[in-house]
């Protein structure tokens, strides 16, 4: 199956870091690139693309740097991953927004396989749709503070059987 480029991963997770950060003012580049673990100048590229496509707008000067065009809220996965990849569709010929026939398909009503990657790309496209920036950024602090919890008895648990 296709997977994600290193690119949308990044873009994905500068987006969240800015989400994080929503309204309180824009973050700086080196900031975020040390938050996120993305290579500043790799950074730099997706955040001038992203606000070519009006995802981040950026503030210049003394308190600058790049902040979200919309409340995370409002931002979906889905959105941004056709903006970098294109469409979601594992096969041109069952996506919604690019459709185009595969070369070696004799029939595109009753090809079982596109018939297959067209509920393939319709449950991929629900969760997506579904799933918003502020929705994955709740996600990600509830596993952590699980995480953190787990550790913690575990820590526990080790000093205990110490005695």
């Amino acid at each position: 199956m296709r997977q994600l480029s290193k690119r949308t991963q990044y873009c994905l997770r500068a987006l969240y870091g800015l989400a994080r950060k929503h309204g309180e003012g824009p973050v700086l580049i080196v900031e975020l690139a040390q938050n996120e673990a993305i290579p500043k100048r790799f950074l730099e590229q997706i955040l001038l693309s992203l606000k070519g496509h009006g995802l981040v707008l950026s503030k210049k000067g003394k308190g600058g740097g790049y902040y979200l065009a919309k409340p995370p809220e409002e931002i979906t996965l889905a959105s941004i991953i056709r903006m970098v990849e294109g469409p979601l569709a594992p096969l041109p010929c069952a996506s919604e927004t690019r459709f185009r026939k595969c070369d070696e398909c004799p029939d595109v009503t009753t090809c079982g396989t596109r018939i297959v990657m067209r509920e393939v790309r319709d449950a991929i496209a629900k969760i997506l749709e579904d799933t918003t920036l502020a929705e994955v950024c709740e996600k990600v602090d509830r596993a952590r503070r699980k995480g953190s919890k787990a550790k913690s008895k575990t820590v526990q648990f080790r000093y205990r059987s110490r005695r």
